[in-house]
């Protein structure tokens, strides 16, 4: 890295440095948050966090070989016996002098970023299903892991950290890659994960209410996502947004490029569209003109998540063709609405939903695709948002025919207290307990439960964990994954 450039990455987060410590910083071979991933010669990022501050752990990143430190304390020229270096906006630093190190790998990519409370996922798979039948090889970014030439490394953030993902789009500009579609969380944009990423479109699914026990409010919440969209620009760069959420104007307004709505009155729409438990098809209507469309995932949260997905390829020239063709050759998202089948005569499905809105979709597709009840597994995790819980377990209450209530990954909470605050949803919808639902702490048993009680033409939904395949009690994370326990659940019923 050049020392002029280091010194203008420093002075615009609103730091002063001095020329004598730029200088004892070169040659810098990387930048890290973690102390733990520190070696010799790294510049150390100290942030305040939720719960912790990187200056304690100064003294473990200079022992490590940290030959500076990066931080947002005024005043100080050394710390632990190294340069300090003082920003006011040390984590956008981190990230702009991440990607420099990488050699700015962005320059000259089509990085599009998704954005929402519901829907990331099941997106950002429509994307890179659509660009890849269009011809050009995608890598994604998500929850679900990051998917780089075929290869999929785990995924352990929704958003990586900024040397993590400079580390990703170097290695997808290693791989003659052009295309990048990813997730980006509230928590990223907040603590600018982000930066240093040259975003050529950004897009937003939707905004319910999640992450609170971060955020705190919903306006909050809202603001972080918004920096998204303002971060886009330059010439060929625009943004998407779901036009029939009730944050859609803000988004509108934040926009510095041009959008595309995409939703009822949208400029892209879907008409007549039909779903069931095999798939969706409707009519895909659009600026560029009409496509019919047939896709495997179902329910009309997925019609929705489509739309996003065709608008974004629309906004990057790609024919209606090759989107009917990517969306038609998607044939699942792990964890999201995913049948799990062994001969049985009723569905059973695993869906990630862990919002109330995300619920509400998942059940109300449901409702179209079984000719008998709808038997709901759920739970919500510990040390989040508690305010969401009673508000599941109304949706659950006005949508399932039979309810148990279980464990999700309770952390460090008490597993009781995170029940009765769902059962407070419960009740105030007229449910009683050992009547209108059960609660089965255990959930395995609780799974083996439903599917047991299941009868023909009844649709077993177990929903929260989606994809994951581990259950997280107190501070151990264990193995559990709930289309593993379905499965072997249905093979028990059947001997």
């Amino acid at each position: 890295m050049e020392k002029n450039r280091l010194h203008d990455v420093l002075a615009c987060c609103g730091g002063c440095p001095d020329d004598k410590i730029i200088e004892a910083l070169l040659p810098i071979g990387l930048v890290t948050e973690d102390s733990r991933r520190v070696k010799h010669g790294a510049l150390f990022v100290a942030v305040r966090g939720e719960h912790t501050d990187g200056h304690d752990f100064a003294a473990q990143a200079v022992s490590g070989g940290a030959c500076a430190i990066l931080g947002d304390r005024a005043g100080i020229s050394e710390y632990c016996g190294v340069p300090y270096v003082y920003v006011k906006e040390a984590r956008k630093a981190a990230g702009l002098i991440a990607h420099q190190l990488a050699g700015d790998p962005t320059q000259g990519m089509a990085v599009i970023g998704v954005t929402g409370t519901n829907g990331k996922s099941s997106t950002i798979f429509m994307v890179q299903s659509i660009l890849q039948a269009a011809g050009h090889p995608t890598a994604k970014f998500g929850t679900l892991g990051y998917e780089i030439a075929g290869e999929v490394l785990p995924a352990l953030h929704t958003t990586p950290f900024c040397e993590e993902l400079a580390a990703h789009f170097a290695r997808v500009r290693d791989c003659g890659m052009r295309h990048v579609v990813m997730e980006v969380s509230s928590h990223a944009l907040d603590q600018e994960r982000v930066s240093g990423i040259r975003f050529m479109a950004g897009a937003f699914t939707n905004l319910t209410q999640d992450h609170l026990d971060y955020h705190h409010d919903m306006e909050r919440y809202l603001q972080a996502k918004l920096k998204l969209f303002e971060r886009i620009t330059g010439e060929g760069s625009f943004t998407v947004v779901n036009g029939d959420d009730p944050s859609a104007k803000a988004f509108l307004e934040a926009s510095k490029v041009p959008c595309i709505r995409y939703g009822t009155n949208g400029e892209v729409r879907a008409e007549s569209f039909n779903t069931d438990i095999d798939g969706t098809r409707f009519a895909l209507t659009t600026p560029w003109g009409m496509q019919e469309v047939f896709m495997h995932l179902v329910g009309r949260h997925n019609v929705w998540n489509a739309l996003c997905a065709a608008s974004i390829a629309g906004g990057l020239g790609i024919s209606l063709e090759a989107v009917a063709a990517g969306l038609r050759d998607l044939a699942r998202v792990p964890g999201r609405f995913e049948a799990v089948k062994a001969d049985q005569d009723f569905h059973v499905i695993v869906d990630y939903a862990h919002t109330d809105d995300g619920l509400r979709n998942v059940l109300e597709a449901a409702r179209g695709m079984c000719s008998g009840r709808i038997i709901t597994v759920f739970g919500c995790g510990g040390d989040r948002d508690k305010t969401k819980r009673p508000k599941m377990g109304s949706v659950a209450a006005a949508l399932s025919d039979a309810i148990i209530v279980t464990s999700d990954n309770p952390r460090t909470e008490d597993p009781h207290r995170i029940l009765l605050d769902i059962e407070v949803g419960l009740q105030r919808e007229g449910r009683r307990k050992g009547e209108g639902y059960e609660v089965i702490e255990n959930r395995k048993e609780a799974i083996y439960s439903a599917i047991h009680m299941a009868q023909a033409g009844d649709l077993v939904m177990i929903a929260g964990k989606g994809h994951e395949d581990y259950q997280i009690i107190g501070t151990t994370r264990i193995h559990f994954d709930d289309r593993e326990t379905a499965r072997a659940a249905l093979e028990a019923r059947g001997r």
